[in-house]
């Protein structure tokens, strides 16, 4: 008497649960956290108070399209990109 064939579909399970699991533990929480990041990029304003992904700390002074002057100084002023402010400082 021949084995019982196992269903073919049974073997893919795993590789679904698995895929589900990265899902809700990798893939949801990184696309939530670009949301917030866009979220906030649309929101800046002339007088935040930001710091830099490279860590520089300033107040915007102007906002443009696709960059920020950011007033690090007394006369000391610099252009970055707007995606590269990590979080607005409250006012000090």
């Amino acid at each position: 008497m021949p084995a019982p064939t196992p269903n073919p579909i049974l073997s893919f399970v795993p590789i679904i649960l698995i895929f589900v699991i990265f899902y809700f533990l990798l893939i949801r929480p990184q696309q939530k956290k670009q949301k917030q990041h866009a979220e906030l990029i649309s929101r800046l304003k002339k007088g935040d108070h930001v710091v830099t992904t490279g860590g520089i700390c300033g107040i915007i002074s102007t906002v443009k399209d696709n960059t920020v002057l950011l007033k690090v100084d007394e006369n000391v002023k610099i252009e970055i990109q707007r995606n590269c402010i990590t979080y607005v400082r409250e006012k000090q």
